[in-house]
Protein backbone atom coordinates (compact mmCIF):
# COMPACT_ATOMS: atom_id res chain seq x y z
CA UNK A 1 0.00 0.00 0.00
CA UNK A 2 1.18 3.59 -1.26
CA UNK A 3 1.93 5.90 2.24
CA UNK A 4 2.36 9.71 2.16
CA UNK A 5 5.92 9.00 2.79
CA UNK A 6 6.15 7.02 -0.21
CA UNK A 7 5.43 9.70 -2.47
CA UNK A 8 7.44 12.43 -0.67
CA UNK A 9 10.35 10.33 -1.37
CA UNK A 10 9.26 10.09 -5.16
CA UNK A 11 8.26 14.19 -5.11
CA UNK A 12 11.49 14.66 -3.27
CA UNK A 13 9.91 16.53 -0.54
CA UNK A 14 8.52 16.23 3.19
CA UNK A 15 5.79 14.34 4.39
CA UNK A 16 3.77 17.61 5.60
CA UNK A 17 4.17 18.74 1.94
CA UNK A 18 2.55 15.47 0.66
CA UNK A 19 -0.37 15.64 3.48
CA UNK A 20 -1.13 19.22 2.23
CA UNK A 21 -1.17 19.26 -1.30
CA UNK A 22 -3.38 16.23 -0.78
CA UNK A 23 -5.75 18.37 0.90
CA UNK A 24 -5.40 21.52 -1.39
CA UNK A 25 -3.83 23.56 1.33
CA UNK A 26 -4.12 27.50 0.07
CA UNK A 27 -0.04 26.98 1.52
CA UNK A 28 1.27 26.05 -1.34
CA UNK A 29 0.98 26.70 -5.20
CA UNK A 30 -1.10 25.19 -7.67
CA UNK A 31 1.59 23.98 -9.64
CA UNK A 32 3.03 22.09 -6.58
CA UNK A 33 -0.54 20.88 -5.82
CA UNK A 34 -0.87 19.23 -9.36
CA UNK A 35 2.76 18.06 -9.47
CA UNK A 36 1.83 16.01 -6.12
CA UNK A 37 -1.30 14.70 -7.06
CA UNK A 38 -0.27 13.31 -9.85
CA UNK A 39 2.21 11.93 -8.57
CA UNK A 40 0.36 10.11 -6.20
CA UNK A 41 -2.58 9.05 -8.88
CA UNK A 42 0.52 7.45 -10.99
CA UNK A 43 1.84 5.79 -7.65
CA UNK A 44 -2.23 3.97 -6.80
CA UNK A 45 -2.32 6.26 -3.81
CA UNK A 46 -5.83 5.77 -1.50
CA UNK A 47 -6.46 8.10 0.94
CA UNK A 48 -6.69 6.11 4.41
CA UNK A 49 -10.39 6.47 5.67
CA UNK A 50 -9.79 5.89 8.95
CA UNK A 51 -7.24 8.21 9.56
CA UNK A 52 -9.33 10.84 7.76
CA UNK A 53 -11.97 10.49 10.09
CA UNK A 54 -9.48 10.42 13.24
CA UNK A 55 -7.98 14.04 11.44
CA UNK A 56 -11.43 15.88 10.76
CA UNK A 57 -13.44 14.04 13.51
CA UNK A 58 -15.95 12.78 10.99
CA UNK A 59 -16.63 9.35 9.56
CA UNK A 60 -18.40 10.36 6.50
CA UNK A 61 -21.27 7.22 7.40
CA UNK A 62 -25.15 8.57 8.28
CA UNK A 63 -27.24 6.15 9.81
CA UNK A 64 -30.77 4.86 8.30
CA UNK A 65 -33.59 3.70 10.58
CA UNK A 66 -35.98 1.84 9.11
CA UNK A 67 -38.67 -0.69 10.43
CA UNK A 68 -41.79 -1.92 8.14
CA UNK A 69 -44.10 -3.16 10.34
CA UNK A 70 -45.58 -4.87 7.24
CA UNK A 71 -42.74 -6.92 6.32
CA UNK A 72 -42.10 -5.64 3.05
CA UNK A 73 -39.22 -4.13 3.80
CA UNK A 74 -36.88 -2.75 0.61
CA UNK A 75 -39.45 -4.89 -1.63
CA UNK A 76 -42.29 -1.54 -0.60
CA UNK A 77 -41.73 0.31 -3.71
CA UNK A 78 -42.54 3.83 -2.04
CA UNK A 79 -39.96 2.93 0.94
CA UNK A 80 -36.73 1.53 -1.43
CA UNK A 81 -37.45 4.91 -3.61
CA UNK A 82 -37.15 6.84 -0.55
CA UNK A 83 -34.21 5.16 0.49
CA UNK A 84 -32.70 4.65 -2.76
CA UNK A 85 -32.76 8.64 -3.37
CA UNK A 86 -31.15 9.04 0.33
CA UNK A 87 -28.37 6.95 -0.78
CA UNK A 88 -27.47 8.83 -3.95
CA UNK A 89 -28.05 12.02 -2.55
CA UNK A 90 -25.41 11.09 0.49
CA UNK A 91 -23.15 9.43 -1.40
CA UNK A 92 -22.43 12.32 -3.73
CA UNK A 93 -21.63 14.38 -1.07
CA UNK A 94 -18.89 11.69 -0.13
CA UNK A 95 -20.94 9.75 3.15
CA UNK A 96 -21.93 6.46 3.28
CA UNK A 97 -25.51 5.21 4.50
CA UNK A 98 -25.58 2.27 7.05
CA UNK A 99 -28.73 0.72 8.50
CA UNK A 100 -29.66 0.95 12.14
CA UNK A 101 -31.50 -2.18 12.48
CA UNK A 102 -33.19 -4.15 15.72
CA UNK A 103 -32.26 -7.36 16.12
CA UNK A 104 -31.59 -9.87 19.21
CA UNK A 105 -28.54 -9.53 18.35
CA UNK A 106 -27.36 -5.77 18.56
CA UNK A 107 -25.05 -4.68 20.90
CA UNK A 108 -27.45 -2.41 22.92
CA UNK A 109 -31.17 -1.56 22.63
CA UNK A 110 -30.91 1.94 22.13
CA UNK A 111 -30.16 3.60 18.55
CA UNK A 112 -28.43 6.12 20.26
CA UNK A 113 -25.60 3.87 21.56
CA UNK A 114 -25.58 1.86 18.04
CA UNK A 115 -24.99 4.81 16.66
CA UNK A 116 -22.33 5.89 18.62
CA UNK A 117 -20.98 2.72 18.83
CA UNK A 118 -20.61 2.77 14.72
CA UNK A 119 -19.61 6.77 14.88
CA UNK A 120 -22.31 8.36 12.88
CA UNK A 121 -22.27 11.56 11.89
CA UNK A 122 -25.85 11.80 11.83
CA UNK A 123 -28.90 9.70 11.46
CA UNK A 124 -32.12 9.58 8.98
CA UNK A 125 -35.20 8.10 10.74
CA UNK A 126 -37.39 6.76 8.11
CA UNK A 127 -39.63 4.56 9.57
CA UNK A 128 -40.16 3.41 13.02
CA UNK A 129 -42.36 3.45 16.36
CA UNK A 130 -42.00 7.46 16.44
CA UNK A 131 -43.08 7.19 19.96
CA UNK A 132 -40.76 4.66 21.17
CA UNK A 133 -38.06 5.55 24.09
CA UNK A 134 -35.26 4.61 21.98
CA UNK A 135 -36.21 6.88 19.05
CA UNK A 136 -37.03 9.94 21.72
CA UNK A 137 -33.37 9.50 23.13
CA UNK A 138 -31.98 9.72 19.87
CA UNK A 139 -33.73 12.64 18.82
CA UNK A 140 -33.11 14.22 21.88
CA UNK A 141 -29.10 13.60 21.49
CA UNK A 142 -26.50 16.08 20.09
CA UNK A 143 -26.61 13.75 17.30
CA UNK A 144 -28.05 15.39 14.20
CA UNK A 145 -31.00 13.77 13.53
CA UNK A 146 -34.12 14.27 10.25
CA UNK A 147 -37.13 12.54 10.55
CA UNK A 148 -39.09 11.66 7.63
CA UNK A 149 -42.65 11.80 7.73
CA UNK A 150 -42.98 12.59 11.42
CA UNK A 151 -42.05 15.72 13.06
CA UNK A 152 -40.25 16.75 16.19
CA UNK A 153 -39.55 19.84 18.16
CA UNK A 154 -35.98 18.67 18.27
CA UNK A 155 -34.93 18.00 14.85
CA UNK A 156 -35.51 18.53 10.84
CA UNK A 157 -37.83 17.16 9.27
CA UNK A 158 -39.37 16.38 5.72
CA UNK A 159 -42.78 15.83 5.04
CA UNK A 160 -44.82 14.29 2.38
CA UNK A 161 -48.13 16.53 2.05
CA UNK A 162 -50.52 13.53 3.22
CA UNK A 163 -52.92 16.30 4.59
CA UNK A 164 -53.00 18.08 1.53
CA UNK A 165 -52.74 15.41 -0.79
CA UNK A 166 -56.01 13.88 1.04
CA UNK A 167 -57.91 16.63 0.24
CA UNK A 168 -56.74 17.19 -3.56
CA UNK A 169 -57.17 13.48 -3.96
CA UNK A 170 -61.36 14.22 -2.70
CA UNK A 171 -61.36 16.99 -4.45
CA UNK A 172 -60.63 15.77 -7.71
CA UNK A 173 -63.71 12.52 -7.07
CA UNK A 174 -65.81 15.20 -5.94
CA UNK A 175 -64.92 17.32 -9.19
CA UNK A 176 -66.76 14.22 -10.91
CA UNK A 177 -69.85 14.09 -9.47
CA UNK A 178 -69.35 11.81 -5.99
CA UNK A 179 -70.71 12.69 -2.83
CA UNK A 180 -70.44 8.58 -1.09
CA UNK A 181 -67.12 8.54 -0.88
CA UNK A 182 -65.43 6.23 1.94
CA UNK A 183 -61.72 5.73 3.05
CA UNK A 184 -60.58 2.72 3.86
CA UNK A 185 -57.12 4.03 5.89
CA UNK A 186 -53.90 2.27 7.14
CA UNK A 187 -53.18 2.11 11.12
CA UNK A 188 -53.55 4.80 13.28
CA UNK A 189 -50.06 6.16 12.82
CA UNK A 190 -49.62 10.25 12.15
CA UNK A 191 -49.48 9.81 8.48
CA UNK A 192 -53.33 8.56 8.90
CA UNK A 193 -54.27 11.27 11.10
CA UNK A 194 -52.76 13.60 8.58
CA UNK A 195 -54.91 12.22 5.71
CA UNK A 196 -58.14 11.60 7.76
CA UNK A 197 -58.10 15.41 8.47
CA UNK A 198 -57.58 16.16 4.53
CA UNK A 199 -60.86 13.75 4.25
CA UNK A 200 -62.76 15.26 6.75
CA UNK A 201 -62.14 19.19 5.47
CA UNK A 202 -62.66 18.26 1.70
CA UNK A 203 -65.99 16.92 2.43
CA UNK A 204 -66.77 20.04 4.70
CA UNK A 205 -65.69 22.30 1.57
CA UNK A 206 -68.02 20.51 -0.28
CA UNK A 207 -70.80 20.52 2.17
CA UNK A 208 -70.63 17.00 1.98
CA UNK A 209 -71.47 15.26 5.79
CA UNK A 210 -69.10 12.84 7.21
CA UNK A 211 -70.10 9.19 7.65
CA UNK A 212 -68.73 6.99 10.63
CA UNK A 213 -69.70 4.01 8.03
CA UNK A 214 -67.97 5.06 5.40
CA UNK A 215 -64.16 5.25 7.42
CA UNK A 216 -62.86 1.75 7.77
CA UNK A 217 -59.31 0.78 9.05
CA UNK A 218 -57.26 -1.69 7.70
CA UNK A 219 -52.87 -1.52 7.80
CA UNK A 220 -50.71 -0.03 4.88
CA UNK A 221 -49.64 -2.82 2.24
CA UNK A 222 -51.63 -5.42 3.42
CA UNK A 223 -54.42 -6.11 0.84
CA UNK A 224 -56.53 -8.80 2.62
CA UNK A 225 -57.06 -6.35 5.82
CA UNK A 226 -58.31 -3.55 2.76
CA UNK A 227 -60.42 -6.45 1.39
CA UNK A 228 -61.88 -7.30 4.52
CA UNK A 229 -62.81 -3.46 4.90
CA UNK A 230 -63.96 -3.45 1.46
CA UNK A 231 -66.42 -5.90 1.83
CA UNK A 232 -67.82 -4.26 4.92
CA UNK A 233 -68.78 -1.11 2.69
CA UNK A 234 -70.38 -3.25 0.15
CA UNK A 235 -72.80 -4.78 2.40
CA UNK A 236 -74.17 -0.83 3.74
CA UNK A 237 -78.05 -0.39 2.42
CA UNK A 238 -77.17 2.86 1.12
CA UNK A 239 -72.84 1.91 0.33
CA UNK A 240 -70.29 4.17 -1.25
CA UNK A 241 -69.85 5.05 -4.91
CA UNK A 242 -66.02 6.03 -4.72
CA UNK A 243 -64.21 3.84 -2.42
CA UNK A 244 -60.35 5.16 -1.02
CA UNK A 245 -57.48 3.22 -0.10
CA UNK A 246 -54.40 3.72 2.29
CA UNK A 247 -51.87 2.58 -0.35
CA UNK A 248 -52.03 1.21 -3.90
CA UNK A 249 -50.80 -2.21 -2.87
CA UNK A 250 -53.72 -2.48 -0.18
CA UNK A 251 -55.96 -1.21 -3.36
CA UNK A 252 -55.59 -4.59 -5.15
CA UNK A 253 -57.47 -6.73 -1.74
CA UNK A 254 -59.92 -4.24 -2.27
CA UNK A 255 -60.67 -5.27 -6.01
CA UNK A 256 -60.39 -8.71 -5.32
CA UNK A 257 -63.45 -7.90 -2.76
CA UNK A 258 -65.08 -5.94 -5.60
CA UNK A 259 -64.57 -8.88 -8.26
CA UNK A 260 -66.14 -11.32 -5.96
CA UNK A 261 -69.26 -9.49 -5.84
CA UNK A 262 -69.03 -9.21 -9.71
CA UNK A 263 -68.94 -4.83 -9.39
CA UNK A 264 -65.90 -3.50 -12.52
CA UNK A 265 -63.91 -1.32 -10.60
CA UNK A 266 -64.26 1.91 -12.97
CA UNK A 267 -67.47 1.10 -14.25
CA UNK A 268 -70.00 -0.08 -11.73
CA UNK A 269 -67.80 1.57 -8.47
CA UNK A 270 -64.70 3.90 -8.40
CA UNK A 271 -61.78 3.33 -6.28
CA UNK A 272 -58.47 5.28 -5.99
CA UNK A 273 -55.17 4.74 -4.02
CA UNK A 274 -52.36 6.58 -2.62
CA UNK A 275 -48.66 6.98 -3.12
CA UNK A 276 -48.42 6.53 -6.90
CA UNK A 277 -46.08 3.54 -7.21
CA UNK A 278 -45.31 1.53 -10.45
CA UNK A 279 -47.60 -0.67 -10.57
CA UNK A 280 -50.47 1.91 -10.23
CA UNK A 281 -49.19 2.70 -13.69
CA UNK A 282 -48.84 -1.04 -15.18
CA UNK A 283 -52.12 -2.01 -13.81
CA UNK A 284 -55.22 -1.93 -15.65
CA UNK A 285 -57.58 -0.40 -15.33
CA UNK A 286 -54.84 2.12 -14.46
CA UNK A 287 -55.24 3.63 -10.76
CA UNK A 288 -56.27 6.70 -9.74
CA UNK A 289 -54.37 7.41 -7.04
CA UNK A 290 -52.12 10.42 -5.25
CA UNK A 291 -48.97 9.99 -6.56
CA UNK A 292 -46.00 11.20 -3.79
CA UNK A 293 -42.86 12.07 -4.76
CA UNK A 294 -40.89 9.72 -2.93
CA UNK A 295 -37.58 10.13 -4.57
CA UNK A 296 -37.50 14.06 -3.37
CA UNK A 297 -38.47 13.01 -0.03
CA UNK A 298 -35.20 10.95 0.40
CA UNK A 299 -33.27 13.27 -1.18
CA UNK A 300 -33.98 16.12 0.82
CA UNK A 301 -33.83 14.60 3.82
CA UNK A 302 -30.33 14.11 2.83
CA UNK A 303 -29.37 17.06 2.33
CA UNK A 304 -30.76 18.72 5.85
CA UNK A 305 -28.65 16.41 7.28
CA UNK A 306 -25.58 16.71 5.60
CA UNK A 307 -25.93 20.41 6.05
CA UNK A 308 -26.81 19.86 9.67
CA UNK A 309 -23.63 17.79 10.24
CA UNK A 310 -21.37 20.27 8.06
CA UNK A 311 -22.43 23.73 9.69
CA UNK A 312 -21.67 22.10 13.31
CA UNK A 313 -23.91 24.00 15.71
CA UNK A 314 -27.65 22.74 15.86
CA UNK A 315 -29.96 25.45 14.40
CA UNK A 316 -33.73 25.96 14.85
CA UNK A 317 -35.39 23.04 13.47
CA UNK A 318 -36.63 23.50 9.65
CA UNK A 319 -39.67 21.24 8.17
CA UNK A 320 -39.49 20.71 4.43
CA UNK A 321 -42.88 19.40 2.86
CA UNK A 322 -43.01 17.81 -0.75
CA UNK A 323 -45.87 17.72 -2.54
CA UNK A 324 -47.19 15.17 -4.99
CA UNK A 325 -50.04 14.70 -7.53
CA UNK A 326 -52.77 13.22 -8.92
CA UNK A 327 -52.41 10.87 -10.92
CA UNK A 328 -55.72 10.65 -12.84
CA UNK A 329 -56.19 6.93 -14.26
CA UNK A 330 -59.24 5.09 -15.05
CA UNK A 331 -60.83 3.95 -11.85
CA UNK A 332 -62.42 6.97 -10.51
CA UNK A 333 -65.24 8.27 -12.94
CA UNK A 334 -68.69 9.60 -13.00
CA UNK A 335 -70.53 7.70 -10.77
CA UNK A 336 -73.67 6.17 -12.43
CA UNK A 337 -77.18 6.79 -11.79
CA UNK A 338 -78.53 9.64 -8.94
CA UNK A 339 -76.77 9.10 -5.80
Amino acid sequence: MVKIKDIAKACNTSSATVSKALSNSSELSQATINRIQQKAKEMGYVPNAYARALKLKRSYSIGVIFHDPTHGGLRHEYFSTVIEALKTEAENAGYAITFLSRSDKMPSDSYLSLARYWNMDGVVIVSEDFTGPGLLELVRSSLPVVTIDYVYPECDAVLSDNEAGMEKLVDYIVSLGHTKIAFVHGEMTDVTKKRLEGYRAALLKHGIPYREEFVKEAFFHLPRTSGHATKELLALDDRPTCICYPDDVSMLGGLTALQEHGLTPGKDISVAGYDGVELSKLYRPRFTTYEQNAGELGSQAAKLLISEIENGSRKAPSIVTVEGKIQEGETVVPPSGKE
